[in-house]
């Protein structure tokens, strides 16, 4: 899975690139800040570096919300000229903090357009992948949750174990999965019974997933995870299709990008066909795009769901933290 099969694009500094001026570049070089699960195809940015002479040197920043952080903190002298990766958990933060330059791809319109933030083009999709519980049939005997009631059941006593909305985005996007489910004055007692029925809290994805789980190293039959993860399991796992909430990945041309005449190719490149071709296989994530082909096992292991939860960006944007606040209180105060 994208969080699982993460091989970290090594880490490089800008190095020195120039437009905007009236001669040529030397060097036409496009620094892509993105999280730490970003993943590509091998020697696709070579065929994309002999089509236009743009080499992209990818910076690895972290997870979605380490990366706006740090898109945040340095706008005024950014990290370099395209980021992909911030998710839309976090994408209204950025916003309102001015981190992307308008630009309209000619590409959104082959199916990003279809989960804009805002009418401002400076975010375009590239990816969506769902968080949802993902369960370990083999572990739970028969007694498979549903929804999200199912899991204050005594009978799923101590078989949970979710991420922290705090420090982990799968952790924040379960979070506001269920404020979206109960409403603002529902979740509190809803984490209250999660809470007396032995939820386990963990750091991070790697942790909840890696270690903690029964399908992999773990105890938990129960895990916050991907719609996705499934098809990594060769289907000895589930996803739980009525717990899921949409979380969709962007990318936008930095504000004062030292390259933005190129960054802005380099963002087409990503909402283009090679590129998403390659986004189901290389990240496990859906691709934005209209049209591209999936792996055939995700027909059957990883369905699209139909119905996820979601809030609106501005609720998200203006109680995100104050909500973290209260959970943090309530369930590990």
């Amino acid at each position: 899975m994208r969080r699982i099969s993460a091989a970290l694009v090594a880490a490089a500094l800008v190095t020195g690139c120039s437009a905007g001026t009236s001669s040529a570049p030397q060097t036409r070089e496009v620094t892509l800040v993105t999280h730490d699960s970003f993943t590509v195809k091998e020697g696709l940015f070579d065929e994309f570096k002999q089509a236009t002479g743009i080499t992209v040197k990818p910076i690895a920043s972290g997870d979605a919300g380490e990366l706006t952080n740090k898109l945040v903190l340095t706008k005024a002298n950014p990290l370099g000229d395209v980021a992909f990766g911030v998710d839309s958990t976090f994408a209204s933060r950025a916003l309102a903090e001015g981190v992307f330059a308008e630009y309209s791809s000619p590409e959104a319109a082959k199916g990003a357009q279809r989960y804009q933030v805002d009418g401002t083009n400076r975010l375009h999709a590239v990816d969506v992948g769902d968080v949802c519980l993902n369960i370990d049939p083999a572990k739970l005997g028969g007694a498979e949750p549903a929804s999200y009631e199912d899991l204050t059941d005594p009978k799923f006593k101590d078989k949970l174990v979710v991420e922290n909305p705090a420090t982990s985005s799968p952790g924040l996007a379960f979070l506001l999965g269920t404020i979206a489910k109960f409403g603002e004055n529902g979740w509190q007692e809803y984490w209250g019974k999660l809470k007396a029925n032995g939820v386990k809290v963990v750091s991070g994805w790697e942790e909840a997933y890696n270690q903690e789980f029964s399908a992999t190293k773990g105890t938990r039959p129960i895990v916050v995870s991907y719609a996705s993860s499934p098809s990594a399991e060769g289907g000895k796992t589930k996803a739980v299709l009525g717990t899921c909430y949409r979380q969709v990945e962007y990318a936008g041309v930095l504000t004062g990008a030292k390259n933005s005449a190129d960054a802005q190719k380099v963002l087409d490149f990503l909402l283009g066909e090679k590129f998403q071709a390659q986004v189901a296989e290389q990240m496990y994530v859906y691709p934005s795009r209209e049209g591209v082909a999936l792996p055939e096992s995700w027909a059957k292991d990883a369905p699209l769901p139909t119905n996820p939860q979601s809030l609106p960006a501005d609720k998200v944007k203006d109680n995100r933290e104050a909500w973290v606040e209260q959970w943090r209180e309530l369930v590990l105060g």
